[in-house]
């Protein structure tokens, strides 16, 4: 009687949050509240997949979640993106019967990789994948080590873990332990001998503070790397992208399986390999895998195609205080064979807490910009004179570029002075103050 009067007090609550637009924590806050344990007292199916990690985790989730919907399983998962444990608490009874079973094939998480600690605490994934440790909102995650000590507490014997065997950081969870299955790629034409970010967070090793050793990089610490003083290594992956080429867009995956990028992006591309990985462990057949996924356009509004005026553009979503996922969408741009304009926004830097710290900056690798294919850079937003500071320490020419504190003011700009591509590259916080001005395309 106690788990149904729950889970009805959740399911009304957030069926009124969704009449007024409120979030999808707060059926699941006070759920918790009547039953800490409630999710101790549910049903779960056979497979329960997580996914944590600095970046990459929402569009990871919905990839696998379409994969294995393809394949003919049913899913739940968090596709409102509310990842701590009572956005988690809110979407598993709702997809729960009154009885407090869930009523899917499989459980699909999204957990925060700061959080993920107190939600398994109540119950443990069968499969977890993890996606990368990276720099990432220094005033909320502090250090990735201080992340990955938190991470590390909800990671129990019983869980196979599924990590980035790329990542040295991430490759530690599996260190001394044999339910692990490793993904990443073999050196490929976009890999390079040098580490050539703004800053190496993989010269140490994060196991005995030793230098590392790399064989080749494939983005800032992601790559081929070994210790010569405790052994850590890259490891053998089983699920390994063993060829890439990005300007057609077109991977294989452990040499036969061939996928057609919709967005031409090394990150994606891990992503991409993440999702194949959990989901062929799940039973879903190649085939439907590769099906599914080939120009998969996601849904979850990182990369929205508009019109300004006679131009097409692409919004990407890039994390602030977040220079990997910043140096991606940068790379994406440089790499425009076509010639592109850049308008980069920062107007408010969290949506969840003030801060004015801007150094993350100069953790991003906008050096790229200088690239033959970019023309343009308007920078936009509170934050522009901190970016024309930093622009100013690139070597790019001041002339190509044009700096406005007003978002409206960059795009009357932009709407006129060129029909050339626009990528706009800024954050959630930011990304509907642009929309707003311009005409989304269907997709």
């Amino acid at each position: 009687m106690r788990v149904f009067f729950v889970i009805l007090v959740c399911k009304l609550l957030h069926f009124i949050g969704k009449l007024i637009g409120k979030g999808s924590s707060l059926p699941g806050k006070y759920a918790l509240k009547l039953d800490r344990n409630i999710l101790k007292k549910i049903k779960m199916p056979e497979y329960i997949i997580a996914v944590t990690g600095s970046n990459g985790k929402t569009s990871t989730v919905e990839m696998i979640a379409h994969i294995l919907q393809s394949g003919g399983k049913t899913v739940a998962y968090n596709k409102e993106g509310s990842n701590q444990i009572e956005g988690v608490t809110t979407f598993i009874l709702c997809n729960s019967t009154m009885r407090g079973k869930v009523k899917s094939d499989i459980l699909l998480i999204e957990s925060d990789e700061r959080f993920a600690q107190y939600t398994f605490k109540y119950f443990q994934p069968t499969h977890y994948v993890i996606t990368n440790l990276y720099r990432d909102q220094l005033t909320r995650n502090g250090h990735p080590e201080w992340v990955y000590d938190c991470l590390k507490n909800s990671i129990y014997d019983n869980t196979q873990l599924i990590l980035n065997a790329d990542d040295p950081l991430v490759s530690c969870f599996g260190y001394g332990r044999e339910n692990v299955v490793y993904f990443g790629a073999d050196k490929l034409s976009v890999s390079h001998e040098k580490n050539n970010s703004a800053y190496n967070d993989g010269i140490f090793c994060p196991n005995c503070k030793h230098r590392l050793s790399y064989e080749y990089y494939h983005y800032n610490h992601i790559g081929k790397y070994n210790c010569p003083f405790c052994g850590l290594k890259r490891n053998d992956t089983q699920f390994t992208v063993t060829s890439a080429d990005l300007d057609k867009g077109e991977i294989t995956i452990n040499g036969n399986s061939k996928i057609t990028l919709a967005l031409k992006s090394l990150y994606n591309v891990y992503n991409i390999l993440a999702a194949y990985s959990v989901c062929t462990i799940a039973g879903i057949k190649e085939e439907t895998i590769c099906k599914s996924i080939n120009n998969y356009v996601l849904k979850n509004g990182r990369v929205i195609e508009f019109s300004l005026g006679n131009r097409h553009g692409t919004l990407i979503t890039s994390k602030h205080e977040n220079s990997v996922s910043y140096d991606q969408s940068l790379r994406l741009a440089a790499d425009d064979k076509n010639g592109c304009d850049v308008l980069i926004i920062v107007d408010a830097i969290s949506r969840k807490y003030f801060t004015s710290d801007v150094s993350w900056l100069w953790d991003i690798d906008f050096e790229l910009l200088a690239s033959e294919n970019v023309g343009e850079i308007v920078l936009a937003g509170l934050y522009s004179a901190d970016l024309k500071t930093r622009f100013e320490f690139t070597g790019i020419d001041e002339n190509k570029i044009k700096e406005y504190s007003s978002i409206t003011e960059a795009a009357e700009y932009l709407k006129t002075n060129s029909d050339r591509k626009l990528y706009v590259i800024t954050c959630f916080s930011d990304k509907g103050k642009f929309l707003g001005l311009v005409r989304e395309e269907k997709q």
